[in-house]
């Protein structure tokens, strides 16, 4: 069956947008498949250890701020680029790779996030 990656890019931004905002039992609950892996280490595997992390992080957090870069979709991937900016000032790019299933569900994820520098050797900016 061929993926349909327009849909399935909108689909994880819209995923990763509720889930960070502050809703991550209504991300899963329209996103995610019966199965949910989890390869960040932070992260339990599982819908419910998702839910509780996000749930964790908007409490921890309510001030966070993400800004979606680019989306790109292969087969039954989709890779997020993210500018985050967290309520001390710090600001994050990261990288979310989502893999879909024949339903067009999520059902695993990786991860790589690392914080901006203030300064760079090459002038170039992160995105």
């Amino acid at each position: 069956m061929a993926h349909d990656l327009q849909k399935n890019k909108q689909n994880a931004i819209a995923f990763y947008k509720m889930a960070y905002e502050g809703n991550p039992e209504k991300a899963v609950e329209l996103y995610v498949g019966d199965d949910y892996i989890q390869h960040n280490p932070l992260v339990g595997d599982g819908k419910l250890e998702f839910i509780n992390y996000f749930n964790e992080m908007a409490r921890d957090y309510p001030d966070k701020q993400i800004e979606f870069v680019r989306a790109i979709a292969e087969g039954d991937l989709v890779a997020l680029h993210t500018h985050q900016t967290w309520p001390a000032g710090d600001e994050y790019v990261t990288m979310d790779f989502l893999r879909f299933n024949d339903k067009g569900k999520i059902v695993e994820h990786w991860d790589s996030i690392q914080e901006i520098p203030e300064e760079t050797k090459n002038g170039n900016l992160m995105y």
